[in-house]
């Protein structure tokens, strides 16, 4: 994640700058948790996560 990143706080109702809080899952730099750093609100990120739909079976005529 990058160390400046603007994400918008429910709590303030702006755009604020983000921080990475104390990793306690054992992330280190690489944690995707975020707060804004100007009221300490956890900030959601939601990754795009694409699944596939299971097909129907198909069936032939014997």
């Amino acid at each position: 994640m990058p160390a400046d990143q603007y994400l918008h706080c429910s709590n303030c109702a702006d755009i604020r700058l983000s921080e990475a809080p104390p990793c306690t899952d054992g992330h280190g730099g690489d944690c995707p948790d975020r707060a804004c750093a100007d009221c300490g609100t956890a900030l959601f990120l939601d990754p795009f996560v694409t699944h596939e739909r299971p097909r129907p079976a198909t069936r032939r005529a014997a």
